[in-house]
C-alpha cells in the first residue's frame, strides 16, 4: 500500500495540541507560538490566569507577543490598545470619546486552554465561534493530579506532522536508528507479536512484558510492563511499571506549519534514587530524539523528489490506522457527526 492511498487533510481541527510547559509561562510573561499556522499569544497575568489569544492586534496587525502585560491586559506595543484575557479591548487611549467606537465590541480570538499536570493544551476550533465549546476533553495522563514533569526533552523536527508521527510510532526502526549498547543492537532483532485494540481517538498497545532486547527498561526492576497508547491528533503514551515503580512518557508532536513539527517528550515517574541520574536521563532522552529528528532530515532530501511511500504489512498498521484515524475525524467533523474509530482489535507481528 502507498501512503498517497490513504492520506488525509495534514491539520485536524477540533481537537487538543500540546503548547507550553506550565513552568516556561512565568507571570507577567508572553508568549509567541505558531501551531497550525496559527499566530498564539500565551500569556499569564500576575495573578497566575493562563491565556492564549489569536497572535495580531485587529488595529494593525502586529503581534501582541510584543508588548506587555498591564493591569490584567496585554498592551499592543503600536497605540498601547489593551485586550483582556477573553480578548475583549478594554482600552483605546486614543479615542476621546466622539468618534463613536466602542472598545468592548472590538476582540481578538480567545483559544480554549487546558493546564494540568505542568502541561498546557490548546484546543484549536475549527472558527472562532466554537472556540469556547471543545469536542472533547483535555488528554488524560495515567498519573496523579499532583504529578509534575520530571524530566523534559524537545526538539524541532524538519518536516511535517504526518512524518513525524508515523517515525515516532514505528515498531521496526529500534534496532537502526536507534542503535547502541544501551538499547539495541542489529543482533537483537528477533520476532514480535504485540496485541492493539481500539481506545479513545485512537490505538493501544495493550499490557504486555516489555521487549527482552530493551536494556533501559530492565534498570527498574521488579516484575515490568507497559501499555503505550495513541490519540490524535498526535499524542503518545507510554505507562510502565515495575512493582511499585512508575514511569509515564508522553511524546507530542506539534505542528507549527506545513515543515516544522515540535517533537516535545514528557516524563513522569515515582522512584526518588533516580535524581542523581537525571543528567545521564537527559543526555540519553536528548540523544534517543535527536536519532529520530536526524532520520526524517534525511527522508526530508529523498522526498524532495516526490516518490511514492510503501506501507506493509504488519510492521506499518500503525501507520495506516493514524492515517485513518485522520480521515475519519475530518469527514466526521465536516458532516457534523460522532467519530466512529476505524480501527479493529488486532494481533500484529514484526521483527525488531
Amino acid at each position: 500500500m502507498s501512503i498517497q492511498d490513504v492520506k488525509s487533510p495534514m491539520f485536524l481541527r477540533n481537537l487538543w495540541y500540546f503548547a507550553l510547559h506550565t513552568r516556561a509561562l512565568k507571570p507577567g510573561k508572553l508568549i509567541h507560538k505558531t501551531i497550525l499556522g496559527e499566530p498564539i499569544v500565551f500569556g499569564r497575568t500576575r495573578e497566575g490566569e493562563a491565556f492564549a489569544l489569536r497572535d495580531l492586534c485587529p488595529h494593525r496587525g502586529v503581534p501582541l507577543s510584543a508588548g506587555r502585560i498591564v493591569e490584567g491586559t496585554i498592551e499592543c506595543p503600536y497605540h498601547g490598545w489593551r485586550f483582556k484575557p477573553s480578548g475583549q479591548c478594554s482600552l483605546i487611549p486614543s479615542l476621546v470619546g466622539e468618534e463613536g467606537v466602542e472598545a468592548s465590541k472590538i476582540g481578538v480570538r480567545k483559544y480554549s486552554i487546558s493546564e494540568k499536570n505542568g502541561l498546557i493544551w490548546v484546543y484549536i476550533a475549527e472558527d472562532a465561534q466554537t472556540e469556547s465549546r471543545p469536542a472533547t476533553a483535555p488528554p488524560h495522563l495515567p498519573i496523579t493530579p499532583q504529578a509534575m514533569p520530571t524530566l523534559i526533552e524537545a526538539q524541532l523536527f524538519p518536516c511535517g506532522i504526518d512524518h513525524a508521527v508515523v517515525g515516532l510510532m514505528d515498531p521496526a526502526h529500534g534496532p537502526f536508528v536507534h542503535r547502541a549498547w544501551w538499547w539495541r543492537s542489529a543482533a537483537s532483532i528477533h520476532a514480535k507479536a504485540k496485541k492493539y485494540a481500539p481506545s479513545h481517538l485512537g490505538f493501544t498497545m495493550v499490557t504486555h512484558k516489555p521487549s527482552s532486547n530493551s536494556t533501559l527498561y530492565k534498570l527498574l526492576g521488579g516484575d515490568r510492563t507497559t501499555e503505550i497508547s495513541f490519540q490524535l491528533p498526535s499524542i503518545r503514551v507510554e505507562h510502565i511499571k515495575a512493582g511499585r515503580n512508575e514511569v509515564v512518557g508522553l511524546t507530542t508532536c506539534t505542528p507549527l506549519n506545513d515543515d516544522e513539527t515540535e517533537v516535545t517528550q514528557t516524563f513522569y515517574w515515582n522512584m526518588a534514587w533516580i535524581a542523581p541520574f537525571k543528567p545521564i536521563a537527559q543526555s540519553i532522552a536528548r540523544v534517543f530524539l535527536g536519532q529520530d529528528r536526524h532520520m526524517v532530515t534525511l527522508q526530508k532530501e529523498g522526498l524532495k523528489f516526490n516518490p511514492r511511500l510503501m506501507l506493509i504489512q504488519d510492521a506499518d498498521v500503525p501507520a495506516m490506522w493514524y492515517y485513518r484515524l485522520k480521515k475519519e475525524w475530518h469527514e466526521s467533523s465536516a458532516a457534523k457527526r460522532d467519530f466512529v474509530n476505524p480501527v479493529p482489535e488486532a494481533t500484529l507481528r514484526w521483527r525488531s
